[in-house]
């Protein structure tokens, strides 16, 4: 993987892309034995879900990614010390990168894009729920790889069983890295059974404080789309806190979720991933401040305000890898942040924090040239 050029990852992305237009119907069929075994109303069915739509997009992102400048060979430093060696730290691949996902087979195009990109090779460890989806996702993949006379291995599909699970987390000295995709639970799990680095991702308790000076349309549209837009991914808003000087624009601010969303009172800290929304009306921004700190993951904050102190404060304040001001948490994503797609949304600060593209999946080493020289 490392001696492949950023053409030839390129080309090889471009065929990839190309191949999922050309097999939309195959694509759709497997993901359609997936869905068959889920109901509908289950909040994870949107997020199994697979489109004619979707997978356009998802061909259109992997072009992105194939365009994007390499992350590789990036040289950060370069210095000369006393003792005359020649140093520089460049960009290298993290090597073998497992991820850990549930009922998203969406991912499985994402994490192979980022990481062939990057120079890495990817474990993708899917969910039963979408056991045929993925494995036509890969398939289509493999192809390509043996078109282009590239060894399958550089995007391995493991069997969706815990046993894969275990092995996949204590594979020290063959997995460099593990991303965990999805739930609480499963970061958990992972965080406490692993025995390879992990980098946490997913969990996302979000909120969005209306201030005493928020403006009520962008309140309005800004807490409508964090909701509704897709209601069970992690960057859904989960719990609108509103200052009491404002209580009386509650219904207002609702007014479109009516009917469609399930409001619900003195429960917070839950991750709905669905049609509810906690509500809880303060009486200062500390209150507001007190509630983010006790009940949020450090995912995606917002705040709806006029006043620019105030936006400041919050965004100074609130410890969360993504701070809005005047916009919805919907936009916590690599595609929106123009990294072409992420692997993953990070919720820890040791290493890389929020949507996470192609340089965080790249690690450096240092390169030094002498001249003879032996230290005293």
């Amino acid at each position: 993987m490392i001696t492949l050029t950023d053409s030839d990852r390129g080309r090889v992305l471009h065929h990839v892309a190309e191949a999922i237009e050309a097999n939309l119907e195959m694509l759709l069929s497997a993901n359609s034995q997936d869905l068959a075994k889920m109901e509908p109303a289950n909040p994870l069915y949107d997020r199994l879900l697979l489109t004619e739509n979707r997978l356009k997009g998802i061909a259109k992102d992997i072009r992105n990614v194939a365009a994007l400048p390499s992350p590789l060979g990036i040289e950060s430093e370069q210095r000369t010390p006393d003792n005359g060696l020649r140093l520089k730290r460049v960009s290298v691949p993290f090597g073998v990168i497992g991820i850990i996902y549930e009922a998203r087979p969406n991912v499985s195009f994402d994490v192979f894009s980022l990481c062939f990109k990057s120079g890495n090779v990817c474990l993708l460890k899917g969910s039963q729920n979408a056991v045929h989806s993925n494995e036509a996702i890969v398939e289509l993949i493999h192809g390509v790889l043996k078109a282009e006379g590239i060894d399958t291995a550089a995007c391995t599909l493991l069997p969706s069983t815990h046993d894969a699970t275990h092995e996949l987390l204590n594979a020290v000295n063959y997995v460099d890295l593990v991303i965990p995709r999805g739930g609480r639970k499963l970061i958990d799990f992972v965080r406490e059974n692993a025995h390879v680095p992990v980098i946490e991702t997913g969990a996302g308790v979000v909120h969005a404080y209306f201030d005493k000076d928020g403006d009520l349309e962008k309140g309005r549209r800004i807490i409508t789309n964090a909701k509704m837009r897709r209601p069970s991914v992690c960057n859904s808003l989960d719990c609108l806190l509103v200052h009491h000087d404002r209580a009386t624009d509650l219904d207002a601010l609702l007014r479109d979720m009516k009917g469609k969303v399930e409001f619900v009172k003195d429960e917070y800290g839950t991750e709905w991933m669905d049609l509810k929304l906690s509500i809880r009306i303060v009486d200062s921004m500390d209150e507001a401040l007190e509630h983010i700190a006790q009940y949020g993951s450090g995912h995606s904050e917002c705040i709806i305000t006029e006043n620019k102190e105030s936006a400041k404060r919050f965004q100074q304040l609130v410890d969360a890898a993504c701070v809005y001001v005047n916009a919805p948490t919907s936009f916590t994503d690599g595609a929106q942040f123009g990294l072409g797609a992420e692997i993953g949304i990070s919720t820890q600060k040791l290493g890389p924090r929020g949507p996470m593209g192609l340089r965080e999946i790249t690690t450096y080493k240092w390169l030094i040239e002498g001249e003879g020289q032996t230290r005293p």
